[in-house]
């Protein structure tokens, strides 16, 4: 069966095609509220340590700017360590885990992107947020509604992400400005990439499991999926700021 074939199945599972597209609908709904929720409390953690005492424990100041202390080099790597155990373990932790460490992944980021509240300006940082949002809400709607196969792709964004990794680790040596330009152009596009087809990638996936995993697995999915796409949000994020933010005075 193609990919069409599949989407335009009256029924993928053997269950009324009306009943599978409201619990679709209805799972895509639980996953966008897992990510907003877990975008809001990174944002919320990222401005409590940007503007208060508690961002000491994260950064100080040295003569060339903002610099992480050793909690805070923590914060950074510990987000890989998150993904890594939910990803491998979604099937062996219970829901309460896999929500709890969502929740302290969410935390833990926001903690790691503070600096980034201290490095540019309110003003440019809400603005690209907004572009951010809107980038990515056309992008996954597109996703969700467009007759192309994107799954075809994957080969494709995966060798792209692990290029966009590589390249990120040389010029923190080679400090290429060129590099540097074309490394932020290559992670805006592939991380709208990415969007689109992990939301085909929910659509296309939620016929295969609805009626036969219980609301637990159906629940730590969920966050799951969520996850995925809150990277992508991040992600993009960042690297449009690198484009359209706007440095503080003070750095």
């Amino acid at each position: 069966m193609s990919f069409s074939d599949f989407r335009s199945s009256p029924s993928a599972v053997g269950a009324p095609s009306a009943a599978l597209d409201a619990g679709l609908r209805a799972y895509m709904l639980r996953v966008y509220n897992w990510m907003a929720s877990g975008l809001l409390l990174t944002a919320l953690v990222a401005y409590v340590v940007a503007n208060t005492s508690v961002g000491t424990f994260f950064f100080h100041m040295t003569e060339r700017g903002i610099a992480p202390t050793g909690l805070g080099w923590l914060a950074m790597i510990a987000p890989l360590g998150f993904v890594m155990v939910m990803s491998f373990g979604v099937n062996r932790l219970s829901r309460s885990a896999v929500q709890g460490l969502f929740w302290l992944f969410c935390g833990v980021m926001g903690a790691s992107l503070a600096s980034i509240l201290l490095l540019y300006t309110g003003v440019s940082v809400a603005r690209v947020f907004l572009v951010t949002a809107i980038t990515f809400g056309a992008t996954s709607l597109w996703g969700y509604t467009t007759g192309a196969n994107l799954m075809r792709f994957q080969s494709f964004l995966t060798m792209g992400l692990i290029g966009l990794v590589v390249a990120g680790l040389v010029n923190m040596f080679l400090h290429s400005p060129a590099l540097y330009f074309v490394y932020s152009v290559v992670g805006v596009v592939l991380f709208t990439g990415l969007t689109a087809f992990d939301t085909q990638r929910i659509r296309a996936t939620y016929p295969q499991f609805a009626y036969y995993e219980g609301p637990d697995q159906a629940a730590k999915r969920a966050v799951y999926d969520a996850l995925g796409l809150y990277l992508n949000f991040i992600n993009l994020f960042q690297f449009l700021l690198q484009f359209m933010g706007t440095r503080s005075n003070n750095n």
